[in-house]
């Protein structure tokens, strides 16, 4: 008894015709008869009746049926199992996250991931939370890192809250931060020479906000950069930036002020459609992301 043949048989089972069946399988009909017949003769009896040109299945066939389903069903479970382990030795992930995760969380989650499994590839896209939405909506991404809430009319993904993370006034160890004391309050910035991240930032969109909460409009030095650029305009003595807590960790030569309660912070989330799981691989990642987020949480 073969797989084929048993595949064979439940395709005529279900189709109540050889031809028919024959197309679903993709081979000729004289090819399935043939199987058809050798896998009868192995078992000793008939498995279809063929009077007057009408096919049902004998009492043999109809105790084969759902024996033969269970056995392929099985050998299709145990094929995707081989092939989501082997994808953990040579698969890939698409992982988009916004810019400022790429600088602070991501180096350390990846280096994590690829010590454990060193034949994936990962493809990583850098955008605001805007584009990495569309972006998996249309299947170009496996998993995403966001920041929550999620755009209006996003659509139906499913989200995971990853960690919250504090946002920090950077400014050139040069320079004093703005106002007086150990933190800066949001009403300080509104004298103070920002440096300010292109449009479609996360970051630019929360700190505006928060400036006109306060009631003022935010006045900028040099605006339109990436994270690296906006840090290096810091460094230069060109104005203040609020940056995410991450980032200024990794900084080094930058001063480092928190902001005054209640202080800003955002939410990060690891995002993937709702509508297909993701590969083994993005799987794997995604459980690194969680135990690595789970470590960095913050409190509230």
């Amino acid at each position: 008894m073969q797989f084929q043949q048993l595949t064979y048989f439940v395709a005529v089972a279900e189709t109540r015709h050889f031809t028919r069946a024959a197309e679903r399988v993709h081979v000729s009909q004289p090819s399935l008869s043939q199987q058809i017949k050798a896998l009868e003769n192995e078992l000793g009896a008939e498995l279809f009746s063929r009077a007057r040109g009408n096919i049902a299945l004998t009492d043999a066939g109809e105790a084969l049926l759902p024996l033969a389903r269970r056995i392929l069903a099985d050998a299709d479970t145990a094929r995707i199992e081989v092939q989501e382990l082997a994808q953990l030795r040579r698969g890939r992930v698409r992982l988009g996250a916004t810019p400022s995760l790429c600088t602070g969380l991501l180096p350390d989650v990846l280096r994590a991931f690829h010590d454990r499994h060193p034949g994936i590839q990962l493809l990583i896209e850098e955008g605001g939370s805007h584009d990495l939405v569309r972006e998996l909506a249309r299947g170009a991404l496996d998993l995403a890192l966001i920041v929550l809430p999620l755009p209006a009319g996003s659509p139906a993904l499913t989200t995971i809250e990853l960690l919250q993370e504090d946002l920090v006034v950077v400014s050139s160890a040069a320079e004093a931060p703005p106002g007086s004391g150990s933190s800066v309050r949001v009403a300080d910035l509104r004298d103070a020479p920002l440096v300010m991240f292109r449009h479609g930032y996360d970051l630019r969109e929360l700190t505006v906000a928060a400036c006109r909460a306060e009631g003022f409009e935010p006045a900028f030095t040099v605006e339109g950069g990436e994270m690296d650029a906006v840090l290096g305009f810091v460094r230069a003595g060109l104005g203040v930036a609020v940056v995410p807590s991450m980032v200024a960790a990794r900084a080094g030569d930058l001063r480092v002020t928190p902001l005054a309660r209640p202080g800003l912070r955002r939410t990060i989330a690891l995002a993937h459609r709702s509508d297909v799981d993701p590969p083994r691989a993005a799987r794997e990642l995604q459980r690194v992301l969680l135990s690595i987020g789970t470590g960095q949480r913050g409190p509230g």
